[in-house]
């Protein structure tokens, strides 16, 4: 079923929001820049896929439609309602039906996929309660539930292998969904020590890394998965 262009009556929508295409364009290794509290929501320089994907809680390539979806970029700026911080992901439908007058429908597809489980001894990692500082010491920060970190995982897992240790490299390899069946509920924060080697792909050093230090496994397989496809959507959204 085609969804409407139009929020329904009641559905939880942003207190005030303006969007606008980027000035600058910035292009996929810096773009779709999303940061959000319980007052606030922003983009910058995000793409419509994205901020669908953000919408119905999915990852990129769970979200199907025309190749602009990729390439046109957007900045967002929204205010949250008092106590409605949770319901940020039905507000971002509302704005994006009303604004881009999105029509959308959801199906599945037979889909390579990584499965993110507890490893067989049982998780190393523990929920942490609200207000909690964060974990202490050196190495990458994760601060978040294990859907979000799913959604990182996917992203670093198309970076390429590095050829020198010392230099940074970027995403750029095809985003394969990540999907959480860990089962673990609530936030975590924990750090984990990486250290890329030369000739090692990202994939590769983080199955190590989350066996051994998050008590997590990762494995390929082919799965049937939700997706959104979109059916259509304007290129230039309706004005503030």
């Amino acid at each position: 079923m085609t969804g409407s262009a139009y929020p329904q009556p009641g559905q939880p929508a942003f207190e005030v929001a303006s969007v606008r295409p980027s000035q600058r364009e910035v292009g996929p290794d810096y773009n779709n820049q999303i940061a959000y509290t319980s007052t606030e929501f922003n983009g910058r320089n995000v793409t419509l896929r994205r901020l669908i994907a953000e919408a119905w809680r999915c990852q990129i390539n769970q979200v199907l439609g025309p190749p602009w979806l990729d390439h046109n970029e957007y900045d967002v700026a929204a205010r949250v309602p008092d106590g409605m911080g949770g319901q940020i992901p039905l507000m971002l439908r509302s704005f994006l039906l009303n604004r881009f007058h999105l029509k959308e429908h959801e199906d599945t597809r037979q889909m390579r996929i990584y499965a993110l489980t507890a490893a067989p001894g049982g998780p190393k990692i523990q929920p942490v309660e609200q207000g909690s500082v964060a974990a202490d010491g050196t190495g990458f920060h994760f601060h978040g539930t294990m859907r979000q970190f799913a959604d990182l995982l996917a992203v670093q897992f198309s970076i390429p292998a590095p050829d020198n240790p010392s230099v940074p490299v970027t995403a750029g390899g095809s985003l394969i969904p990540v999907l959480d069946r860990t089962g673990l509920q609530g936030t975590y924060d924990f750090r984990v020590d990486m250290r890329p080697e030369p000739g090692t792909d990202s994939f590769t050093s983080w199955k190590r890394t989350l066996a051994e230090q998050l008590g997590l496994q990762i494995d390929s397989r082919k799965d049937a998965v939700a997706v959104v496809i979109v059916d259509d959507a304007a290129k230039v959204p309706t004005e503030n």
